[in-house]
């Protein structure tokens, strides 16, 4: 049997790899669940499930894809059980004023995604996967424009996050990391990431992951 763990790497526009310069999308070694993997030395293979837009437990009825984590995590779990090791960096969009617009309702849509994580039937042999909730970078100032972030969101709303997240993660029994810590937002936008800030999260969830798997 392969003792090669699998995490699960589920998150919005910052896990997808959005590049706020072009619009497009980081080259794939760049992106933050790549670097993980590849910090891992093997030991890890981590899927990567970004969507732009994507929140906690809101809906956006305005998007082409469903963007409420809540409903398709289930689906997820299913897809790619057994796994080992489940990493939620979101929140960034629910704090648009007209999803939610909140880091209350945020870390309330964080709770419920840890609770599917860890009450999800995975059968057989699946064991339920550690769970690791990562702040997102705080929003800031942009360049142009208002020097507002995109989406008219909130800079003191996003600094609420990782308090909030923190208490959840002390509620619910798992792991945080605030990757405020290790990232800034780029000014274009104020809310996503160039490529080395994009590397800088998933360079410092090494050691923490390697610490969660060790503990399976």
């Amino acid at each position: 049997m392969s003792d090669v763990k699998t995490i699960l790497a589920f998150g919005d526009s910052l896990t997808w790899g959005a590049d706020p310069v072009s619009g497009g999308r980081h080259r794939f070694e760049d992106r933050w669940p790549s670097v993980l993997e590849a910090g891992l030395g093997g030991s890890a293979r981590v899927i990567a499930e970004g969507l732009g837009g994507r929140t906690t437990m809101f809906d956006d009825h305005g998007a082409a894809a469903d963007r409420n984590g809540a409903r398709i995590l289930p689906t997820l779990l299913g897809s790619h059980s057994p796994l080992d090791l489940v990493v939620i960096l979101l929140g960034t969009n629910d704090l648009k004023p007209h999803l939610c617009g909140t880091a209350l309702g945020a870390g309330s849509g964080i709770e419920r995604l840890v609770e599917i994580a860890r009450t999800y039937p995975y059968g057989g042999n699946g064991r339920v996967p550690q769970v690791l909730i990562v702040a997102p970078p705080l929003f800031g100032e942009t360049v142009a424009g208002d020097w507002q972030p995109a989406g008219g969101r909130s800079i003191a709303e996003s600094q609420k996050l990782a308090p909030r997240y923190r208490d959840a993660a002390e509620h619910c029994g798992c792991a945080f990391f605030d990757a405020a810590g290790v990232a800034v937002a780029s000014p274009v936008d104020g809310v996503h990431l160039d490529a080395a800030n994009t590397r800088a999260i998933g360079e410092a969830l090494v050691p923490v992951a390697r610490r969660l798997l060790a503990e399976r």
